[in-house]
């Protein structure tokens, strides 16, 4: 007995409505894995941002906010404060990141290899990036002593030099918060040029020796031209590290003295929380969030452009 057409058509149609099935009972349960992440990120990060831009546009009072348009906009643009917290931000952010990144790559070429004592090194060198920033900020601290005690400057009276002031100097304190931050900013710089070493083609150095390269050569014409992605994505986290810097102004000289070491997220802070001027913190904040993303979508439009 041959089957209907109608038999034939619920045969051939429920093999593929099965799949279809599938996918969407697989959708759903990934959403649901995803749910109590997705709701910490609405309450924590996304609600909080948007009531941080509306606040930017208001006067926040105990009782009624007073809108004022864009003029906490036009304090931070003004006010002479922000200027010089804006101006040191960039700063730092640009010796920190050239800071890192140089050391970063340097110690990377000195300790790639596949010798066995190198673990050792490698995992030595990484222990300040897993530190907390505030311990380290306060060990930090205790070395920048100013007096003829303090750690460094012992250290620079074995080689005869004066002691220096460091953190209490306006002209220095910017200059030391700088340093440390290279210092807990290099060894995880180091670690991504090292994984991007493992992917170079050890042929090309084999290939270059044989026609008389030398180490330079093969360095500027082989490893940079390779590490190329790599610096890409160190100078977009270094540079908004940098910029977003906090812990470390806060610890080691809360903008002191005499506010040469201001940057914005302490001046956001210290108008948000200690002055009460929410209106104008927020515009700060919002003001930062703009840097950081023109500065990502710079970067990457840069880097596109020389790809192609």
């Amino acid at each position: 007995m041959t089957p209907t057409l109608t038999q034939a058509r619920s045969r051939t149609e429920t093999p593929r409505r099965r799949p279809k099935r599938m996918r969407r009972r697989g959708t759903l349960i990934a959403w649901a894995f995803l749910s109590p992440a997705l709701l910490l990120f609405l309450f924590f990060k996304f609600i909080p941002m948007f009531e941080g831009l509306r606040m930017s546009f208001f006067e926040i009072r105990y009782v009624g906010d007073r809108w004022v348009g864009l003029d906490n906009y036009a304090t931070i643009m003004t006010d002479d404060a922000f200027v010089s917290a804006i101006w040191h931000s960039i700063v730092l952010a640009l010796g920190t990141t050239a800071g890192s990144l140089i050391l970063g790559l340097l110690f990377a070429l000195l300790i790639e290899g596949p010798a066995r004592y190198l673990w050792f090194i490698r995992t030595a060198a990484f222990l300040p990036v897993v530190t907390t920033m505030a311990a380290v900020a306060e060990v930090w601290r205790i070395m920048y002593h100013p007096a003829d005690s303090g750690m460094i400057n012992t250290i620079l009276g074995w080689i005869a030099l004066d002691p220096q002031p460091f953190l209490a100097s306006e002209h220095s304190s910017l200059l030391s918060i700088m340093g440390m931050s290279i210092w807990r900013g290099t060894p995880y710089d180091m670690m991504i040029f090292l994984a991007g070493l493992v992917g170079v083609d050890r042929t090309l150095y084999e290939a270059a020796a044989v026609d008389g390269a030398t180490t330079w050569h093969r360095l500027r014409h082989i490893t940079l031209p390779a590490l190329r992605p790599v610096f890409w994505i160190l100078f977009t986290l270094a540079a908004i590290r940098g910029i977003r810097v906090f812990v470390e102004v806060y610890v080691l000289t809360n903008g002191g003295p005499n506010g040469s070491s201001e940057v914005l997220m302490t001046l956001i802070y210290k108008l948000g929380f200690q002055k009460g001027d929410l209106g104008t913190a927020s515009a700060g904040g919002i003001v930062l969030f703009a840097v950081t993303l023109l500065l990502t979508v710079l970067t990457q439009v840069m880097r596109r452009r020389q790809n192609a």
